[in-house]
């Protein structure tokens, strides 16, 4: 017997629905609230790959490379309950102790839990003279909190077939109070 690749996603899909309709069904109610943590972010990138290590050389640019650039993050936050939703944008210019510019972007989506322990995933491009390059960024890191100021500490892998990048990223955050409950679920 034969069975679909698509069976696991449907099982999946179809318990979602259930346990989201099962806990609508309660009548309790989830208030969520809204906030902004955008500021500075500097580390360092470690490249690999033949193929990208290679492009990086013939321009004279070296395997560790600097980044400086700035955060912009949205977080939806369920009232008291569970982990935060986060969409982190993260333009970064590279390269500059090598008296050039690597700009890069990311979208990342993840989660952070109350302990600050975070996690997310996207897309990525990195802008050099010849063309755009696309990798996949995995990234794990821990936002600590120390006198109203957020202090994230993250680890990045960025990877496609011409060669990984490995990048250690940090920076600041003045926490503002979240807004106001913006929606409510039943």
């Amino acid at each position: 017997m034969r069975t679909s690749s698509r069976m696991p996603a449907t099982v999946f899909v179809l318990s979602l629905m259930l346990s989201s309709s099962a806990y609508a069904q309660s009548g309790d109610v989830v208030n969520l609230a809204e906030r902004n943590l955008g500021g500075p972010r500097l580390g360092v990138t470690y490249i690999t790959g033949s193929e990208l290590v290679q492009k990086l050389a013939d321009r004279n640019i070296g395997r560790l490379i600097s980044q400086f650039g700035w955060h912009f993050e949205y977080q939806v936050i369920p009232d008291g309950i569970g982990p935060s939703f986060v969409i982190q944008f993260v333009p970064l210019i590279g390269a500059v102790e090598y008296a050039t510019f690597l700009p890069s972007a990311t979208l990342a989506m993840g989660v952070r839990f109350p302990s600050g322990i975070e996690f997310g995933m996207g897309p990525n491009i990195i802008v050099t003279e010849q063309n755009v390059t696309s990798s996949l960024v995995l990234a794990v890191g821990q936002s600590i909190n120390y006198g109203g100021v957020s202090i994230p500490v993250n680890l990045v892998a960025a990877t496609n077939p011409k060669g990984t990048r490995l990048s250690f990223v940090f920076g600041y955050a003045i926490a503002k109070p979240p807004t106001s409950p913006s929606a409510t679920f039943r």
